[in-house]
């Protein structure tokens, strides 16, 4: 990650943070959940650095973020994807947030190792070839299971599978908790990893 672009926008991402946490902690609980779409909920540093490392070791080339938001994961993936030679096929509902991410990535100059792809998660993934070498998960939490679901069967063979907020918010047990039963279910070895907001990482076969 020492490339100056990247270097520039992570440091903008970072001022970002900083300052809707402030905001964030001035609301009043209801008013945060009906405004959260509003802000960048990213998955922190340790996080993404853990997720670009393994896309690295792994040599993973194609990879599936699900949950674009605002772009900051996708930024820490696609850097990952351009030492692979692989892409990031990163989906959305929202073509707003996609914008605001795909600008970001532009800047960092890493808008060609990403394909942004906007509308419901599951069809999306449907419609997708398969063969993921590593997917991430990070979106809407009643929808992480069928997202694992829709994506389980167009693994490759050692791929990835992340979830994130495993630990935190607290308000996300159950959903993580199901969750997390739902993929040693089926078969993956799987494990929580206390970092960022706690990850699930999980590999197929």
């Amino acid at each position: 990650m020492n490339d100056i672009n990247v270097q520039g926008v992570l440091a903008e991402y970072r001022r970002r943070i900083q300052t809707e946490d402030e905001i964030r902690k001035a609301l009043p609980r209801q008013e945060w959940l009906r405004r959260r779409d509003e802000f960048l909920l990213d998955v922190g540093e340790a996080a993404g650095l853990m997720l670009n490392l393994l896309i690295r070791e792994a040599r993973a080339r194609t990879i599936v973020e699900i949950g674009t938001s605002y772009g900051y994961s996708t930024l820490w993936l696609a850097e990952a994807a351009r030492a692979t030679g692989g892409k990031v096929i990163t989906l959305d509902l929202s073509a707003e947030k996609q914008g605001y991410a795909r600008s970001m990535l532009t800047r960092a100059g890493l808008d060609g190792y990403a394909d942004f792809r906007t509308g419901d998660a599951v069809a999306l993934v449907d419609n997708l070839p398969g063969n993921f070498d590593f997917v991430l998960i990070d979106l809407w939490k009643d929808l992480y299971i069928p997202c694992f679901d829709a994506v389980r069967g167009k693994l490759s063979r050692g791929a990835f599978v992340i979830a994130d907020n495993m630990i935190y918010p607290p308000d996300n047990r159950d959903s993580a908790l199901a969750y997390r039963a739902h993929v040693k279910q089926q078969g993956l070895n799987s494990i929580l990893l206390p970092v960022g907001h706690g990850i699930e990482v999980s590999q197929f076969g």
